[in-house]
């Protein structure tokens, strides 16, 4: 298994990161100069509850928005290198899953033509047939059969399945860092489960970085390398999550425990 202790090759270094929304006093702080760095194959979870910033470093880390200050680089090149046209060449690199699989597809396609047209961020000319295999070795991977799903519409399936696609769609890509922005939200324990080791799987075959973006500070200790703890758009607690939530130094981790009496009991699966 991938561990950052073992392995120290930083893929990407956010840096002063800044963000205000509006202007004058009609401000709004949303990160407020936050740095860290992001190891290959290592998972992170950016924790906080609603309005601590979480989403909006997602947004910026994505390239989807800019900072208002401060830089952010992946294998030691400036993402403002990569706008416009060239953003594709980020996104063949950088790839987000949200909570709303619903909200992510285009409604009016069939999942097999939202899967190909996944394979044209990488830019390749593959031929029909090399675009089906790859379609369905990356379904298989993720335990559907392509059979149930590839002339279907996104609405005509589960939240579950709609997840599993997602993550389909990033095994077919194969990024260098994953985004997830609380994408086990809104399913229940035991698809939560199999989307967890999945995502166990992505990161142990690719070697691929995962941020994982969430309120679950429970999610948080049982899949991350490292924590980091956001309250109104501060880093205010960092590190290993035995040491950051079995010992708490900040306020805001401590009441985002005491919000989780029962942490030890809420997942009881294992995820190797």
């Amino acid at each position: 298994m991938y561990s950052s202790s073992e392995n120290k090759e930083i893929i990407l270094k956010a840096r002063n990161l800044l963000k205000i929304f509006g202007t004058g006093k009609d401000s709004v702080i949303a990160v407020d100069h936050i740095n860290f760095d992001i190891h290959k194959g290592e998972i992170v979870s950016l924790v906080g509850q609603s309005g601590s910033g979480k989403t909006t470093t997602a947004q910026m880390l994505l390239n989807l928005i800019k900072p208002t200050e401060g830089n952010i680089e992946l294998n030691g090149i400036d993402i403002r290198t990569f706008q416009g046209r060239n953003r594709i060449k980020y996104w063949q690199k950088v790839q987000g899953i949200f909570q709303d699989p619903f909200s992510s597809f285009n409604q009016f396609f069939s999942i097999s033509k939202i899967l190909k047209d996944s394979l044209k961020i990488l830019g390749s000319n593959l031929k029909s047939g090399e675009k089906d295999k790859l379609i369905t070795e990356s379904l298989e991977s993720v335990n559907i059969n392509p059979k149930d799903v590839l002339d279907k519409y996104p609405f005509e399936l589960s939240g579950g399945q709609r997840q599993r696609i997602m993550i389909a769609r990033i095994f077919l890509i194969k990024p260098q860092l994953l985004i997830a922005d609380e994408p086990t939200s809104m399913i229940d324990a035991v698809l939560r489960s199999n989307i967890l080791k999945l995502f166990m799987k992505l990161r142990e075959v690719y070697g691929t970085s995962i941020i994982f973006v969430t309120h679950d500070i429970g999610l948080a200790y049982y899949v991350s390398d490292r924590v980091f703890i956001m309250q109104h758009g501060k880093i205010v607690e960092s590190g290993d999550p035995e040491k950051v939530i079995i010992n708490p130094q900040h306020p805001y981790t401590i009441k985002l425990i005491n919000d989780v009496p029962i942490l030890h009991q809420q997942w009881e699966f294992k995820l190797s």
